[in-house]
């Protein structure tokens, strides 16, 4: 008899008994959890999402900078063996990579092609921030089934609280489902601990630490909205880009975010505003809103940015 099972049987019991209890379910495995409750515990239960840990814990538990964060992300389990590097990384990638994807994805979910997911989960931590075409990413895959098997398993990932795909704002409901996603990691641990440039040297690789800040932004906005009415989206047109989309309801958000202080032009911005109508442009970085001070918003806060 499964967990849920359990609990559906000892909720009866008190149901039948008039006990009024409160029942707390904790799990680290979403993908376990979410199973049980939708298949025995339907219509009992109340879900709140426990995203990873944003910058202002990791900050106070801690006492991480911006910098630090950014580069290590929001592992609590980890966050005392960053003075150590290579322990942080195997760290991450055996207790939490690893498990993640081989306890709380294989053993909890048919898979029927756990290469396939292994290599997109690679993927994902390789091309964090950009925007990538699923039939591409067949085509540099063997055996690699087909579109709709490659989308479930960024699902997957993504329920697993490891990697997401956004999808292209659009006026038209179809054409964001049929858009080219942006993979975007939830933390920028699991892109950091599959490389050998180190925290110093990362700081210097104007690329690499970019990529990393966009990560951090994507990331941040996309664990403070979850279960809210707020949707993270990116937007494309040719060679204008929008890094993010904030959009709840029919009001826009439309975020640059630059990892250097040097003011540049905003072309995808400016086109951007002309083709719908934004409620507010955000530049992060670049002597807009400074990248710590949008890590440190809350959902309060955020939705604020709105009004």
């Amino acid at each position: 008899m499964g967990w849920s099972n359990i609990v559906k049987l000892l909720w009866a019991q008190d149901t039948e008994n008039r006990l009024n209890i409160k029942v707390v379910l904790l799990g680290s495995a979403p993908l376990l959890v979410q199973k049980g409750l939708t298949e025995s515990l339907a219509g009992r239960f109340e879900m709140f999402r426990i995203p990873h840990w944003s910058y202002s814990e990791i900050r106070d538990a801690f006492g991480f900078s911006p910098e630090q964060f950014i580069y290590f992300g929001g592992y609590p389990g980890a966050a005392e063996l960053i003075s150590d590097e290579n322990r942080w990384r195997h760290y991450i990638r055996d207790s939490l990579i690893e498990t993640t994807i081989s306890k709380d994805i294989l053993m909890m979910t048919r898979v029927d092609k756990p290469a396939l997911l292994r290599n997109l989960f690679e993927i994902g931590c390789s091309y964090s921030g950009q925007i990538v075409s699923l039939n591409k990413i067949l085509g540099q895959l063997h055996d690699a089934g087909n579109v709709t098997t490659l989308s479930h398993y960024l699902n997957l990932l993504a329920g697993a609280g490891m990697i997401t795909g956004l999808q292209k704002y659009s006026p038209k409901k179809i054409a964001e489902k049929a858009s080219s996603p942006k993979l975007l990691v939830l933390n920028t641990a699991l892109i950091t601990s599959q490389t050998d440039t180190k925290f110093k040297k990362a700081r210097l690789d104007g690329e690499l630490w970019g990529r990393l800040v966009e990560s951090a932004i994507g990331a941040h906005l996309v664990n403070i909205t979850q279960g809210t009415d707020v949707a993270v989206l990116y937007w494309r047109d040719r060679n204008k880009e929008v890094d993010f989309v904030l959009k709840r309801g029919k009001e826009l958000i439309a975020i640059e975010v630059k990892s250097g202080r040097t003011k540049m032009s905003l072309p995808g911005m400016e086109a951007f505003s002309k083709n719908y109508q934004t409620t507010k442009l955000l530049l992060i970085g670049g002597g807009g809103i400074g990248v710590d001070e949008l890590l440190r918003m809350d959902f309060k806060q955020m939705e604020e940015l709105f009004s």
